[in-house]
């Protein structure tokens, strides 16, 4: 009766889960290129199953290769636990707390590669679970022991409780989510019709979708980032996973700040940031999704950070390295500006940016973890601004110089095209960062000799100007400065009256 009674009140069913049949596709059926799977996934793959575990590459690179897309990134799924992986690779780590995982890394410094790999999960009724009451953080100790726990209104604070592959597939979000490749034997494993949904071009949630974005309220914000990603392809959510979006989305301010600001970059930094908010749109969901976003979407018809959101696309498109602070700092540039007006009224110019950035960045970014790198290369790049306007002295040698001039240098590029500043100013500043210290020096020169003079001179000095000589004084009557007398040594002494 309790059992029934907390069922009913998270929104899940009595009934046992649906785990799916599981159906096996022979390449004739998924004719997945092998070229297009990462070499250093496939050896995740091969060195687990020689030690005799279960080992395949799942999710969303196993859509992709179906839909004859090369992933960007490649997590495998295994039997193996998370310290039984991590014994089989000499730089593996395990990480996470609400799910503990393993990364196993490739490489190092920018060319490194992190494949992930989880263990299969069970599939466990949120009834059934440990209830904590309070968040992640309000409920540490609680949490400590635990292996599998929910909050009151049903969300997954734990879930590390492993179990058989079917469970672990009728767990995953999306049908074309949940498949699982060998790449030995080329096979597809597909419990959940996901090869059939790919076909049909559906975005189709596992289960029901009110209890799976109780589970997890992220789920709202994948769906959108999906559809955006896929729209391109003809993909579009399935009408009952659309339904309860809008009036699930209040879900997601029990969840942390930290991981909604990540969720938020996912969508904005993964090649589809114009899409993700045509999705956004579409669905309803433009606002009250995360604060920080709502100000994205709002903004994104203005021309400078349209142009920032298109820049970021086509960097991601050209397998270019792309930075959350510069998008933001595009983003609250307006508000910065503003800010900083205010702060002239009462500040030295530099004085008042450093104010206008505080506040902006407390106001808007708020407490979230890796806030002081974020915050750190955000002020960089507004402090840089001003200083482009000047081309005087060792400034800009020093400035070229700085770290992170190309994001300051980017973001004032972006200004000039949005028509803020002089497109001659950003001209001038690449061809300077190009050249060598002689070159450098002769362009001050040449700013130097273009720019008029304003000379301070004396009362009565004679300035040449155009040839002529002339003096302040030009033109008026000219007063003689009488001078006083000496007394003389026989003039009586000066007697008080």
């Amino acid at each position: 009766m309790i059992k029934k009674l907390l069922n009913r009140l998270m929104g899940t069913s009595a009934e046992k889960p649906k785990f799916g049949k599981r159906r096996v596709a022979g390449f004739k059926e998924h004719a997945i290129n092998l070229d297009l799977v990462d070499e250093r996934a496939r050896h995740v793959v091969l060195t687990l199953q020689e030690r005799g575990f279960e080992a395949y590459i799942v999710g969303g690179a196993v859509r992709d290769l179906l839909l004859g897309l090369k992933p960007k990134d490649f997590d495998v799924a295994t039997n193996a636990t998370p310290e039984e992986v991590k014994s089989l690779f000499r730089r593996a780590f395990i990480i996470g707390r609400r799910f503990r995982i393993v990364h196993v890394v490739y490489g190092r410094g920018r060319d490194h590669e992190v494949i992930e790999v989880s263990t299969f999960r069970a599939y466990l009724e949120s009834a059934d679970a440990e209830q904590v009451s309070g968040s992640e953080k309000t409920s540490k100790k609680a949490l400590s022991n635990v292996s599998h726990a929910v909050d009151a209104s049903g969300r997954v604070l734990r879930d590390n409780v492993w179990g058989p592959q079917d469970e672990d597939a009728a767990r995953r979000d999306f049908t074309v989510n949940a498949m699982y490749y060998n790449p030995q034997s080329q096979e597809v494993i597909d419990y959940h019709h996901g090869i059939e949904d790919a076909k049909k071009r559906v975005l189709r949630m596992i289960g029901d979708p009110v209890i799976r974005y109780r589970e997890d309220p992220v789920r709202i914000i994948r769906a959108v980032r999906f559809a955006a990603k896929l729209s391109g392809l003809g993909f579009s959510i399935e009408t009952k996973t659309a339904k309860p979006l809008q009036k699930m989305m209040s879900l997601l301010a029990d969840v942390p700040q930290s991981r909604m600001m990540d969720e938020m970059l996912k969508l904005l930094q993964t090649g589809h940031a114009i899409a993700s908010i045509e999705q956004l749109k579409k669905l309803s969901l433009q606002k009250g999704i995360y604060p920080l976003l709502d100000v994205v979407v709002d903004r994104s018809t203005q021309v400078f950070v349209e142009l920032a959101l298109t820049d970021t696309d086509r960097r991601v498109s050209e397998n270019k390295p792309v930075a959350p602070s510069f998008l933001l700092a595009c983003v609250l540039w307006s508000d910065v500006r503003d800010a900083w007006d205010r702060h002239l009224e009462h500040h030295a110019p530099h004085p008042a940016l450093q104010e206008a950035i505080d506040e902006v960045f407390y106001s808007r970014i708020g407490d979230v973890s890796g806030r002081g790198k974020l915050a750190s290369d955000m002020r960089e790049i507004w402090l840089m601004q001003p200083r482009f306007e000047k081309r005087v002295g060792s400034g800009p040698f020093t400035l070229v110089e700085q770290a992170r001039f190309r994001a300051g240098f980017d973001f004032m590029r972006l200004r000039a095209v949005a028509g803020e500043i002089p497109t001659e100013l950003a001209d001038w500043w690449e061809d300077f960062s190009l050249e060598d210290d002689g070159a450098r020096a002769d362009m001050l020169d040449l700013i130097k000799q273009s720019t008029p003079k304003v000379q301070r001179v004396s009362k009565h000095k004679t300035v040449v100007q155009n040839g002529t000589a002339t003096s302040p004084d030009d033109g008026a009557p000219r007063k003689r400065r009488r001078r006083r007398r000496k007394p003389s040594a026989d003039a009586p002494p000066h007697s008080e009256a």
